[in-house]
């Protein structure tokens, strides 16, 4: 047997190891992809996520660069302003509203909003017509083995494979952190989310409205206009058992809700897609690596879905692994590859991790004082211009002093 069958292992076919996956073998890379289930149902099937990903300017770069960005960019809806509202909790008056305009930092939207069923199937379908890349599909990691030139991979069909890096983008409860003895630290907010699409009389504008009352943000993020109508992604964030209660309420029923919810900014909601639920938490992995090893994305960290932190940070990991690899023939599971992924990533994860963690408690608050101090926080970060320039700079991983990015560095 060779040293090694791949160069590089993925266990994973979310987005987040789709991307990885075109990103390092764009690089020249010898890939594996690993992946019980790599189908990308459309907008037509009950299996379709709904969800959508907005990809902010440092994550773009990244997408090009992997081959990935041509496919998509005729489906994306700009992000050109980002508006929170904070409304009084018995009356559903806004108590403030501030917006946030990208031109303020930069000529460039702040990002660009996709459904993540469009993501799947294009960067599946580039993925797969790569030569390099190998997808061993119907499988998933089983058991893991590191040694000094390669990591050792158990596969759930009893076959074995061997990489000089295994990457572990399996999702929050990663069996390859797990079998790599990596811990997390976790915390629970006892929220749930609730993502759909709508549609709405009123226009978006290109405009991402993030509106606070109790229980978490209500966030509708522009979608593409279609067939004459504006229509918009949602996430709704609420407690736990509130969350549950409004999944089992009928379309009906469920539209004359979030109508309410919204405020009525954007006219009448009316969902047109099927309503998923997930638990929010907080998650970082002790570890981003381990010997011929490296966690990336929700295996590393799992944020609240705020700030469109989520994805761009996994894509953030892409960037800064790919940032120590020196090209095909090198090693990209060498001591000093991983020594160097872990030290740019740590410290800015931990920060996000805290700072988004923070910015949900806060719009958790339902006491009269707390849901004042929150409309007076904002009214403080937008009307000071460094600050909110800094804020808004920070929020898209952008050194002030600098004038680069995280995924760019």
């Amino acid at each position: 047997m060779a040293d090694f069958d791949h160069d590089i292992l993925i266990a994973g076919a979310g987005l987040a190891g789709l991307i990885a996956a075109a990103a390092l073998g764009r690089a020249g890379f010898g890939v594996a992809l690993v992946d019980p289930d790599m189908s990308a149902p459309d907008a037509a099937s009950d299996r379709a996520d709904w969800r959508s990903t907005a990809f902010l300017q440092p994550s773009r770069g990244v997408l090009e660069r992997a081959g990935l960005w041509d496919g998509i960019a005729s489906e994306a809806a700009a992000l050109g302003t980002m508006r929170i509202v904070d409304l009084d909790i018995q009356t559903g008056e806004v108590r403030a509203s501030r917006d946030f305009v990208a031109s303020d930092i930069s000529d460039q939207p702040f990002g660009w909003n996709f459904p993540n069923w469009l993501l799947r199937r294009v960067f599946a379908e580039v993925v797969g017509a790569m030569a390099n890349v190998t997808l061993l599909r119907g499988r998933r990691v089983e058991g893991v083995l590191t040694r000094d030139n390669a990591a050792l991979v158990r596969l759930s069909d009893g076959t074995r494979a061997t990489a000089r890096l295994l990457i572990g983008a399996d999702g929050r409860n990663s069996a390859v952190r797990q079998a790599l003895g990596i811990g997390v630290h976790t915390k629970r907010f006892g929220q749930k989310a609730l993502a759909f699409a709508v549609t709405h009389p009123k226009p978006h504008e290109n405009i991402s409205t993030e509106i606070h009352r109790t229980g978490g943000p209500f966030t509708l993020v522009p979608l593409p206009d279609q067939g004459g109508q504006h229509r918009s992604a949602v996430v709704w964030m609420e407690r736990g058992p509130e969350a549950q209660r409004l999944g089992g309420l009928s379309d009906a029923d469920f539209d004359d809700a979030m109508t309410a919810r919204s405020g009525g900014i954007y006219g009448r909601l009316n969902v047109i897609s099927p309503r998923g639920i997930w638990p929010i938490i907080t998650q970082c992995a002790e570890r981003l690596t381990a010997r011929r090893s490296a966690l990336i994305a929700e295996a590393a960290h799992v944020l609240p879905p705020i700030g469109a932190q989520g994805l761009n940070q996994s894509i953030a990991d892409i960037a800064a692994l790919l940032s120590h690899l020196d090209g095909p023939g090198a090693d990209p599971g060498a001591p000093a590859v991983l020594a160097g992924y872990a030290r740019d990533r740590r410290s800015e994860v931990h920060m996000r991790a805290v700072g988004i963690s923070a910015l949900n408690m806060a719009s958790m608050a339902d006491g009269p004082m707390a849901t004042a101090a929150r409309a007076a926080g904002l009214t403080l970060l937008h009307d000071v211009p460094p600050v909110r320039r800094g804020l808004m700079r920070m929020g898209l991983g952008v050194s002030q002093t600098r004038g680069t990015t995280s995924a760019e560095r």
